[in-house]
């Protein structure tokens, strides 16, 4: 039986982009990713996309735009924070209302969730808030995160850093029994 119950991952920078926003048709994946993607779900576990994306607020991409590209790279579902930084939700990232949502709609114990990131104020501190394991990336933002912005989460610790998401995915596969 399967120890992890779900993988969180989040996108720009993570498993491809530069890190800034992307319209979905304009964002491509780093390479493996897909296979990572596809890995994690062979091995049983569920696979969500965890992304802010304020730009949805600004007109500049739909909600089902986002949706409709997770779709494509096989994600069971899609948890997105259009909100800008200043709207007051409770979703947008280091909040951990997507993570509390996703653990409500299918049954999760966060504790058994892995969320894997690129920025360490908002993707490990959501994990963090949450009780998730957090796997920062080194792609996108992570460098930055672990030097420059260090910080801004220094009382967290990532349990695993990796040079990018099949390093991350690879990890989780490993801890998964």
């Amino acid at each position: 039986m399967a120890y992890w119950q779900a993988v969180f991952i989040d996108r720009d920078g993570t498993i491809g982009g530069t890190g800034r926003f992307l319209h979905p048709r304009d964002f491509v994946l780093f390479p493996g990713a897909q296979e990572s993607i596809n890995s994690l779900k062979r091995a049983g576990l569920k696979v969500f996309a965890f992304t802010n994306q304020n730009r949805i607020s600004r007109g500049a991409a739909t909600v089902e735009e986002f949706i409709s590209q997770f779709n494509t790279y096989g994600f069971d579902d899609s948890f997105i924070c259009p909100h800008g930084k200043y709207e007051g939700c409770n979703c947008r990232k280091p909040k951990p209302g997507m993570l509390f949502a996703a653990a409500e709609k299918y049954g999760l114990d966060l504790s058994r969730c892995v969320v894997i990131g690129d920025v360490g104020d908002t993707d490990m501190l959501a994990a963090h808030f949450a009780g998730a394991k957090k796997v920062l990336v080194r792609t996108g933002w992570g460098e930055g995160s672990l030097s420059v912005d260090r910080d801004k989460w220094k009382e967290v610790e990532p349990d695993f850093i990796a040079s990018d998401i099949n390093e991350a995915v690879k990890w989780v596969l490993e801890r998964n029994s």
